[in-house]
């Protein structure tokens, strides 16, 4: 939606001059002026959707929301294990720069305002627009309350509006318990549900099935947080010391059942959505048994603006409304003015099928039983590695080479004119040894060396193989052992970006929409929502067989991405929900949710962290007490054997390391407004 600049309306009236100051100047805007007519209300509702707390790509999370102009933004770099970035925004989501909450009151307000004022000209209006209108009002309370919650738990729940001069006990709302904060999104999501029309009456605007959507999404992390805090040591509650109230956590007495509800709620709206919303999963090329055109469909899932799957989507226009992301996320042959801000990890391939294994589920690239056994695979080509990939994976990514904007994608780390059988370039490759370098390595020092790296892609490395030819030591697009911004980790991402070769990305060109919420989430949720409630023993809310549509949801999913069906019926336990939270992190990676996933599981902090990709997994091969690091797939050609070799260790560029503490589960309260307030608590345990 174009973003219609209200304030300039008013601003005129700073100069004006009256005699009599009872005569109201005409060009002041009036809310009867607004809230009046369709023309008044696409002012009004522009206000509030430019001001919404979207996470899309002008979102960082280390800066949060406020600045929002998508400097340097890119998508799972902050501690998921999806991806690793150069800069130093790169780390744990454990907080943001600029936190969420002045602003989050503005645009309360001005929901409020409509919600209270929008009565007064019903008549103005047909009943069913009148009735959309007030639903987007409280579908967008509900939404800031949601962006809150999930930051803060418990928040002040402002469901009027304040007004203007008054004593401080009607300015100042205490923060409700988190529990009560939970009840009253879910209360506001129905309440839009119930008011806003099936099909959007604008482009750009919700409806009942984006509410919807949004509730399922909202009640799997309410029901989660509610499970799930009470495996956290100090099982992450507490009351505010202002208020007695408590802010942070639920009741030990009423924690499980209330985390039955919020499944159960988040299970009803995700049914409804898939029963009546009329969405499927994008098919358009898909083709059976065709790997080739599954990942092209999937290319093409997140482009196409008209997809089936797409429940709701923030769209940019050029030259309009634009964002960057082409500019800082592009491979380096394309950079313009940066490159190479998202590099996916080992960690986040293992994920998927089609590779090779060790005993322990590590990526296989020797022939013994771990990359310090045996001697490395070789490979006729660079590709070869990725070549039987889950088709969903090769769709988020750039892998050597790979075409890309009509190019072959050059990513190789060094080349290698020793004697073969290879041997593993490491003896060392566990969590303590993670600061080794290959280029310093006895092998790549001096005049007799057989590993050959290049420091930057200024200063080419060219290396003479045995046939008199010459070949540059690294890949054109890296990686580079001393230039970060380049594939540090052996791959690229390549979801949300534009691959045509006409367009050349710039500050500020891209017009590449962002899918705020589309189906295959949904599905994801029912199946979620679905085992959790099957573990609890709690009955299916609808009638349904629970576990029934679960497998039927993620089935669908896995044969879309060419991944293997399940084998059987997913039941009510541990490993069945650790199979949907795969799927789910394997569907909805590079996308804002992740980050946020892992937090309501509660799987970052390290005595958790078993479960952090959603399967049972060693800790100790990423972590180290609080502190945790993720591993490249670095591509070395052995000019001897004219092939390819693969080697996994920890990244070794930027040495990314992430830490994340119990405490980080819940952001602290602005400081500012705690010190201020007789009634605003600050987070227990801070």
């Amino acid at each position: 939606m174009k973003k219609i600049l209200f304030s300039a309306l008013l601003g005129a009236c700073l100069l004006t001059s009256c005699q009599d100051m009872d005569i109201p100047p005409k060009n002041i805007v009036t809310s009867d002026d607004l809230l009046s007519t369709e023309s008044g209300m696409d002012i009004y509702m522009a206000r509030m959707y430019s001001t919404m707390p979207f996470e899309d790509f002008k979102y960082l999370a280390e800066r949060g929301l406020n600045s929002y102009n998508g400097w340097l933004a890119g998508f799972g770099f902050d501690g998921t294990g999806d991806a690793v970035n150069r800069d130093g925004y790169c780390r744990a989501f454990t907080g943001e720069n600029e936190a969420y909450w002045g602003n989050a009151f503005t645009l309360l307000r001005d929901a409020n305002f409509l919600i209270e004022n929008l009565p007064n000209y019903k008549g103005n209006y047909p009943e069913i627009t009148y009735n959309d209108y007030l639903g987007e009002a409280y579908f967008v309370r509900a939404y800031v309350f949601y962006a809150l919650a999930k930051r803060y738990g418990g928040i002040p729940l402002v469901t009027r509006v304040i007004s203007y001069p008054a004593s401080s006990d009607e300015l100042e709302v205490p923060r409700s318990s988190e529990e009560e904060t939970w009840n009253q999104i879910c209360s506001d999501f129905d309440m839009a549900a119930q008011l806003m029309m099936p099909k959007s009456p604008k482009r750009g605007y919700a409806n009942k099935y984006v509410a919807l959507a949004v509730k399922s999404q909202a009640m799997l992390y309410a029901g989660s947080v509610a499970k799930y805090n009470e495996t956290v040591s100090g099982r992450l509650t507490g009351l505010g010391q202002k208020t007695g109230v408590r802010v942070m956590g639920f009741d030990q007495a009423t924690a499980a059942e209330a985390s039955k509800r919020y499944f159960t709620e988040a299970y009803k709206a995700a049914r409804e959505v898939m029963e009546n919303g009329g969405y499927s999963l994008y098919m358009k090329k898909w083709a059976e048994g065709d790997r080739s055109a599954m990942r092209q469909n999937m290319i093409d899932m997140i482009s196409d603006t008209d997809s089936p799957e797409n429940i709701w989507i923030r769209e940019y226009i050029y030259p309009t409304t634009t964002h960057s992301f082409d500019a800082y996320n592009a491979p380096y042959v394309f950079r313009s003015p940066l490159s190479s801000a998202v590099c996916p990890t080992a960690d986040f391939v293992e994920l998927f099928e089609g590779f090779e294994r060790y005993p322990d589920g590590t990526l296989k690239v020797t022939t013994g039983n771990s990359n310090t056994e045996g001697t490395y695979i070789m490979y006729d080509n660079v590709g070869d590695f990725y070549k039987n990939a889950e088709p969903r994976l090769l769709s988020y990514l750039i892998a050597p080479g790979d075409q890309f904007k009509g190019q072959t994608m050059e990513i190789y780390a060094g080349v290698y004119t020793g004697t073969t059988p290879v041997k593993p370039l490491m003896r060392d490759y566990s969590y303590q040894a993670q600061g080794d370098n290959y280029q310093n390595l006895d092998i790549a020092q001096g005049d007799n060396r057989t590993l050959y790296m290049t420091p930057d892609p200024n200063n080419q490395t060219i290396v003479t193989l045995p046939d008199g030819s010459k070949m540059n030591a690294a890949g054109a697009n890296g990686p580079f052992y001393n230039y970060n911004e380049s594939a540090m980790t052996g791959l690229l991402g390549r979801k949300w970006l534009k691959d045509d070769p006409s367009f050349t990305a710039r500050e500020g060109n891209s017009d590449q929409h962002y899918i705020l919420v589309r189906y295959a989430e949904v599905l994801l949720n029912a199946a979620e929502a679905a085992v959790e409630l099957s573990i609890a023993g709690a009955a299916s809310p609808d009638g349904s067989d629970m576990l029934g549509v679960a497998t039927d949801a993620i089935n669908d999913i896995r044969r879309r991405a060419g991944a293997t069906l399940l084998a059987s019926k997913l039941t009510g336990s541990n490993e069945s929900r650790n199979e949907v939270r795969k799927e789910r992190r394997k569907e909805t990676a590079f996308e804002t949710g992740t980050k946020w996933d892992l937090r309501r599981w509660r799987v970052n902090d390290y005595d958790n962290r078993d479960g952090f990709w959603g399967e049972e997994r060693d800790k100790d091969k990423f972590s180290s007490n609080s502190h945790y690091r993720f591993r490249g797939i670095y591509p070395f050609y052995s000019a001897t054997d004219k092939k390819w070799f693969f080697d996994v260790k920890f990244e070794c560029l930027a040495h990314k390391q992430f830490e994340y503490n119990p405490i980080d589960y819940y952001f602290g309260i602005p400081g500012n407004e705690v010190v201020k307030s007789k009634v605003i608590d600050q987070q227990p345990n801070r």
